[in-house]
């Protein structure tokens, strides 16, 4: 499982958590990827898009399907 906006190509970030005492451990900072169905080509589909692509606009949500009673 890839951990890769698929809009803006956005992946995890490698560094180093430093303690008190100057001791260094690997760390990963991941980005808040969220499932999202999304409008590509005409077609529904599900994509993992970063939250911040999510409040720009960047991606087209599709439009739900409401029942109307006769």
């Amino acid at each position: 499982m890839s951990k890769v906006c698929d809009i803006c190509g956005k992946k995890p970030l490698v560094g180093y958590n430093v303690s008190h005492a100057h001791n260094k451990t690997k760390k990963r900072w991941y980005p808040n990827l969220q499932s999202v169905k999304c409008v590509k080509d005409g077609q529904t589909v599900k994509i993992k898009a970063c939250t911040s692509c999510i409040k720009s606009g960047l991606v087209e949500k599709p439009v739900k399907k409401t029942f109307q009673a006769s």
